[in-house]
C-alpha cells in the first residue's frame, strides 16, 4: 500500500482544468468527513419529504405558482458619502447615496422572514434590500454566512411570507424535472424547467476542498445565484449557485448546492452561530483505472482510503489505509463527492454506519464524527485548520496550522495546501483559535506577514499589502 497516496496524488494533479471549462476527474486526496439536523431549528425551518414525484405528464404550472412568492431579489448596495463632482470637491460640498454594486435571487423558508441566498450575493454589502415578488421592498440582516459552501442566511422584519418548504435532496433522481426559481438579468420572477443531470458533482478546480453539487440542464443565468431550484411538488431541493461557461451566460450546465447541505447549514447558523464541521478522520480518493490496475482491486467504484488520521473516529472504529469505503449509512459512494456530499450533512459527535470492503470481504463499522475546526485569512484567501502531531513531525516543527486550502485561483494551491504556518506577525501560532485572535485584534491597513514551513522543511517569510 505505499504506493497508494502516490495515486492519488498523480490522479489530484491531473485532473485540474480551469472553470472556463470544467474539471473532469473526481479524484482527491483530502480530509473527509463532515455534519444532523436540530429538532429545536426545524421548527423554524418547514419542510416537506412527500416523497411523491409527478411523472412527466405533470403540470409545472402548479409548481412555478407555489413557489414563484417565496423566491426574493437580492440587492447588494454600497452606501457612500463625499464629493460626487468636481465642484462639490472645491467647495467641500458632502453628499450621500447608494450604488448598487450586486444582485441575486434568494428563497424564503420560513413565514418570519429567514431567507437563504449565496454569499458571493452579499458579500461586502453595505446594505441588503430585498424585494418580494408583490414589489415589497426591505432591509435585510444578515444572520450568518458559511463562504465555503457559498450559503449566506438573511432575516427581514415581516410575518406571513410565503415560504419554499425543504424537499430532501438524497432522494433526487437522475432525470427528474426540476425548475429553477430567480432573478436573471435583473428579469423578476422567472421560472425555468429542466431535469436532474447528476449528483454529487465536484467542480473544484483550484483548492483541496471538496464540493458536492446537484447539476441540473435549468437554464441558469446571472441573477439567479441564490435562487430557488425545486421539484415538481414545489419542494426546495437546491440553491442555485455556479455555472460554467465560456461567455459567462448560461450553456448547457448549472449547479446547485444540495437542499439537504443548506438545510444543516441553516440549522447551524440559527443554533450555534456558525457552521458545525465534522470528518470521519481519512484522506483519500475515488477510484482511478492506474489504482485498480497496481493495487489489483476488484472493484472500480467507492472511496479507496490512502491515510487515517490518528485519533480520529475513523480510527477508533477500525478503518485503516488500503479499506474501500462503499456506503455510509444508506448512501451508496461511488466517488468522493459521494461520501463529502452526506458527512457535509453531518455535525461532530454524529454517528454514521460506514460499510467498507477490506481485501475483498465486506465489513461495517460505526464511526462518531470528529470536529473539523478551521479559520479563513480574508484578506489572503486561504483557509487554516488544526495541524496533527504527524503534520507536525513529518516537516520537523514544534508548532502552526496547516493551510487547508486556497480560497483564489490566483494563488499556488499546489505549492501552499499542507504547508504549516508557524507565526503571524511574528506571534506564534499552535491552532485556528490563535489565527482567530491574531485577526480579530488586528488593524486591517496593517501588512500581514506569515511564517510558512514549506513541503521540503524550508522556513518562509511572506508579506501581504
Amino acid at each position: 500500500m505505499k504506493n497508494l497516496s502516490k495515486l492519488l496524488l498523480v490522479s489530484i494533479l491531473g485532473g485540474a482544468l480551469t472553470l472556463g471549462s470544467y474539471k473532469v476527474f473526481f479524484e482527491e486526496e483530502i480530509p473527509a468527513g463532515l455534519p444532523p439536523v436540530s429538532n429545536t431549528a426545524a421548527e423554524a425551518i418547514p419542510a416537506n419529504y412527500s416523497g411523491n414525484i409527478y411523472g412527466t405528464n405533470a403540470d409545472f404550472t402548479e409548481a412555478a405558482e407555489n413557489t414563484v412568492n417565496g423566491v426574493v431579489h437580492v440587492k447588494n448596495v454600497a452606501v457612500f458619502k463625499g464629493p460626487r463632482t468636481l465642484r462639490d470637491l472645491m467647495y467641500g460640498n458632502n453628499s450621500s447615496g447608494k450604488a448598487l454594486q450586486g444582485a441575486g435571487s434568494g428563497v424564503i423558508i420560513s413565514p418570519d422572514g429567514y431567507i437563504v441566498t449565496n454569499n458571493h450575493v452579499i458579500r461586502e454589502a453595505n446594505e441588503i434590500e430585498v424585494t418580494l415578488n408583490n414589489n415589497k421592498t426591505y432591509q435585510a440582516e444578515i444572520i450568518g454566512t458559511d463562504e465555503t459552501s457559498d450559503i449566506a442566511l438573511l432575516k427581514i422584519d415581516a410575518e406571513g411570507l410565503d415560504y419554499i418548504p425543504f424537499g430532501d435532496s438524497d432522494n433526487v433522481k437522475l432525470g427528474e424535472w426540476v425548475l429553477a426559481v430567480g432573478n436573471p438579468f435583473n428579469l423578476k420572477s422567472t421560472v425555468t424547467a429542466g431535469i436532474i443531470s447528476a449528483t454529487a458533482r465536484d467542480l473544484n478546480t483550484y483548492d483541496a476542498t471538496p464540493q458536492s453539487f446537484i447539476q441540473t440542464d435549468a437554464a441558469i443565468n446571472p441573477g439567479n445565484s441564490g435562487g430557488a431550484l425545486v421539484n415538481i411538488n414545489g419542494e426546495l431541493v437546491g440553491i442555485n449557485t455556479a455555472i460554467t461557461s465560456q461567455t459567462g451566460s448560461y450553456v448547457g450546465y448549472a449547479f446547485a448546492v444540495p437542499s439537504n447541505n443548506t438545510r444543516k447549514i441553516v440549522e447551524d447558523i440559527m443554533e450555534y452561530g456558525d457552521v458545525q464541521k465534522g470528518i470521519l478522520g481519512i484522506r483519500g480518493g475515488s477510484i482511478t483505472q492506474r489504482a485498480i490496475e497496481e493495487l489489483d482491486l476488484k472493484t472500480s467504484q467507492g472511496v479507496l482510503v490512502a491515510e487515517v488520521t490518528s485519533g480520529s473516529g475513523a480510527e477508533k472504529a477500525g478503518l485503516k489505509e488500503g479499506d474501500i469505503i462503499k456506503k455510509i449509512d444508506d448512501i451508496n459512494i461511488n466517488k468522493f463527492s459521494d461520501l463529502t456530499g452526506y458527512i457535509y450533512t453531518k455535525r461532530p459527535e454524529d454517528e454514521v454506519l460506514v460499510t467498507f470492503l477490506r481485501e475483498g470481504n465486506e465489513r461495517q463499522a460505526r464511526v462518531k464524527l470528529s470536529k473539523f475546526e478551521t479559520y479563513v485569512i480574508s484578506p489572503i484567501k486561504i483557509e487554516v485548520a488544526n495541524a496533527t502531531k504527524e503534520d507536525l513531525k513529518a516537516l520537523n516543527v514544534e508548532n502552526g496550522v496547516k493551510i487547508h486550502r486556497t480560497l483564489s485561483p490566483k494563488l499556488p494551491a499546489e505549492e501552499l495546501v499542507g504547508t504549516i504556518i508557524t507565526a503571524i506577525d511574528n506571534k506564534r501560532v499552535s491552532n485556528v483559535g490563535d489565527v482567530e485572535r491574531i485577526f480579530r485584534s488586528k488593524n486591517p491597513k496593517e501588512d500581514i506577514v506569515i511564517t510558512i514551513v514549506d513541503r521540503n522543511g524550508q522556513k518562509q517569510r511572506m508579506v501581504w499589502r
